[in-house]
């Protein structure tokens, strides 16, 4: 496995050499590709051949992933996938919180194996949490996914923005993620809902960072404005999978060009310094090279912050896993990624898209940018 991985790292070494500028070559690909979000498209589409290179390497190597056997043979999780028992006193808080105020949680629902981590702060001392607005039913059926689905759920409840909101101020964290389910059902999909709750919550506590994970809104740009504007830090939308692969995990009603269209949307919408971001999961029998081009197309359209994660199967009624990639895989892609130019990205098996060491990055950039600003 070493001697692979350090092949693969000159490799990708080699390809970034290629790719990306030094100090001494910035000047001319300034000139070449200008500064702008049409620039960097062209730099990627440019770059193209080298970026195959690195995914055949990857592709090429045994230690990419680790087989899960047969449906009458299944072989055991991967040492690097065992899961931490949550607990500590902010963790019990949080959770008791909830349950007197019958609020949801996505890291309940979706039995993310991060949750008391995140929610105790863990070593950074980041402690963040990640609350479902708009019920815990939703109109979609994603193959991946652990939410229960009906095509009619019952009616948000008005209370709940304030209700969240307070909640959230009284606990202490420092960023919090607010998401929900899908909500065709209703005339506005739920996003006066989502700004609400953002805005009275930035009320009660406006040095609290925000990150809205969202739907994609059928993309519809009026909802997308509608949340990109309520005063957010950080705008989120996942596309899940790679672009081959959207039908077969994702529900009918979503596609990777409307959830990149949403990115886009929100980037331009939004106040200047807002972030966007978003999230995809491996093990899902996507290739790298599959990988490697949805990567391309997330950074050409302007997408800040991304992850990547290990899928897990929820149950035996969900889709399967279908390999377990390596630490070391995913650091390439990490390292890859930031060199595409990503602000940030967070890969390791565990990261989920609301994770809570990401989290304390992205606080520590926006402090970082908001001081600059104001010199």
């Amino acid at each position: 496995m070493n001697s692979r991985f350090t092949t693969l790292g000159r490799t990708l070494k080699s390809t970034s050499k290629k790719l990306f500028s030094s100090s001494t070559q910035s000047t001319s690909t300034t000139s070449q590709f200008p500064q702008t979000l049409a620039g960097l498209r062209a730099r990627l589409a440019a770059e193209s051949p080298s970026l195959t290179d690195f995914a055949e390497d990857l592709k090429s190597n045994s230690s990419y992933s680790v087989e899960v056997g047969t449906k009458k043979n299944p072989l055991p999780k991967p040492k690097w996938m065992k899961e931490a028992v949550p607990g500590g006193e902010k963790y019990v808080q949080i959770k008791k919180k909830l349950r007197e105020l019958n609020l949801h949680t996505v890291c309940e629902e979706a039995r993310c194996p991060n949750l008391g981590e995140c929610w105790s702060g863990g070593e950074t001392g980041t402690a963040t949490a990640t609350i479902m607005i708009l019920g815990d039913t939703c109109t979609r059926g994603c193959r991946f996914c652990n939410v229960k689905t009906s095509r009619t759920p019952p009616p948000p409840d008005p209370n709940e923005p304030t209700n969240v909101a307070e909640a959230i101020a009284s606990w202490g964290l420092d960023y919090v993620v607010i998401t929900s389910v899908d909500r065709d059902d209703l005339p506005d999909q739920g996003s006066g809902h989502f700004a609400e709750t953002v805005q009275k919550l930035k009320e009660l506590k406006p040095n609290m960072l925000i990150e809205a994970l969202v739907p994609d809104f059928r993309g519809d740009s009026t909802c997308v404005e509608k949340v990109a504007r309520s005063g957010l830090d950080v705008f989120a939308h996942n596309i899940e999978t790679v672009e081959e692969l959207q039908k077969a995990v994702r529900d009918h009603r979503a596609n990777f060009d409307q959830s990149l269209e949403v990115l886009m949307m929100a980037k331009d919408q939004a106040p200047a310094g807002t972030l966007t971001k978003t999230s995809i999961m491996l093990g899902c029998g996507e290739t790298p090279d599959q990988v490697v081009k949805t990567m391309e197309k997330v950074r050409a359209a302007g997408v800040d912050v991304m992850t990547f994660g290990q899928y897990m199967r929820p149950s035996k009624r969900h889709m399967p896993v279908s390999e377990y990639i390596t630490p070391e895989a995913f650091e390439k892609y990490r390292i890859l990624g930031m060199d595409m130019g990503f602000r940030y990205v967070a890969s390791g098996p565990m990261v989920r898209s609301s994770y809570k060491a990401g989290e304390y990055y992205i606080k520590s950039m926006i402090e970082s940018d908001r001081a600059a600003s104001s010199t």
